[in-house]
């Protein structure tokens, strides 16, 4: 069995094959960073329109790089939602294109279940297991039961955690991605020296709020001389950090508790999406479930951000089970989970 994987979701231009085995023998990413660094943020028609010039080499590279031809594919696997419209429509109508021509099955995945099972082909994650999906567009605890059976458990009030890093990164002007550069400066700086707020901290439930820490770095920044605010970048950076991963740690074990009143004994625990990057909220994680006895998941860098191994691997996963789609399904910008 082979699925050829397309995702277009973001500023991602990806392909990949994936075999029956969960065996990654292709994962080819075109990143658009810089059709969009000097603007600070993905531009949707610059994505939408990058997204088209490059998918048809990509997909060309990810059949050479497997040493297979696009005939020998047994389905096509794509990226259906949620994300920037413009693109999904460029995959999804990609993928139509080649099912139609091929007259092979068409499996229309939703981007955050690929986030969701990539610790099941990187891992060999058994179901069930409780999910901190953290990216720049969305933060969610979900508890994953079996193949396309989700229980949302929390999520974000407003920010997701990814976003509020890449905002806190703007305010600096750190550039873009805001994430990966707010977490170099960070390993220079001093994480005690700010003491910022913790939104949601030590109230019921397991959702996040992220507007009024971001708030508090930019009031922190307005009392700042504008010459003397290099001096303070790695400190509030280390400090942003820490106050990000102290309220991950409270919200986590609000979710466990949660998660342990549907399934008593659920004992494992994903760290999936973007934000899954970051070594130092990472390592923050595993200490504090290594003290609950809960097994600890994350992915490898190179697929913690948006990539086609994850959409072909939920692929194979729906195929194996029969949950094929026919050539109507339309994109969606926006689309939940559970």
């Amino acid at each position: 069995m082979l699925v050829l994987g397309i995702e277009t979701s973001c500023d991602e231009t990806a392909a990949a094959i994936v075999d029956g085995e969960g065996n990654v023998l292709s994962n080819e990413i075109y990143s658009q960073l810089t059709e969009h660094s000097e603007f600070g943020g993905v531009v949707p028609e610059i994505a939408s329109r990058a997204h088209i010039i490059k998918i048809e080499t990509i997909i060309e590279e990810a059949l050479l790089k497997a040493n297979k031809k696009l005939s020998e594919i047994d389905a096509i696997a794509v990226t259906s939602g949620p994300g920037l419209i413009g693109g999904v429509i460029v995959g999804l109508m990609t993928a139509k294109g080649i099912a139609a021509s091929l007259n092979k099955p068409l499996i229309c995945i939703n981007h955050l279940e690929g986030h969701a099972l990539t610790c099941r082909f990187t891992d060999k994650c058994e179901y069930p297991f409780l999910l901190l999906l953290a990216s720049g567009g969305h933060c969610q605890f979900l508890l994953v039961e079996s193949l396309a059976k989700y229980k949302l458990l929390g999520e974000t009030h407003d920010d997701a955690i990814g976003e509020a890093f890449d905002k806190v990164a703007k305010m600096l002007d750190l550039g873009y991605p805001g994430g990966p550069a707010v977490e170099r400066e960070a390993l220079k700086g001093n994480e005690n020296a700010f003491n910022f707020p913790k939104p949601f901290v030590g109230r019921e439930g397991c959702d996040f709020s992220l507007s009024g820490l971001k708030t508090a770095v930019l009031r922190e920044l307005e009392k700042t001389k504008p010459e003397e605010v290099k001096n303070i970048l790695p400190d509030i950076c280390a400090s942003f950090q820490r106050t990000v991963a102290e309220i991950i740690l409270d919200r986590s074990n609000n979710a466990i508790a949660e998660a342990k009143k549907h399934l008593p004994n659920v004992n494992q625990f994903v760290l999936s999406g973007g934000v899954a990057a970051n070594k130092y909220i990472g390592g923050r994680l595993k200490g504090f479930l290594d003290d609950r006895n809960f097994k600890f998941y994350c992915p490898p860098l190179k697929l913690c951000t948006d990539n086609a191994a994850m959409i072909a691997y939920v692929g194979v996963e729906r195929l194996k089970a029969g949950m094929i789609d026919n050539l109507n399904v339309e994109p969606k910008a926006r689309w939940g989970l559970s």
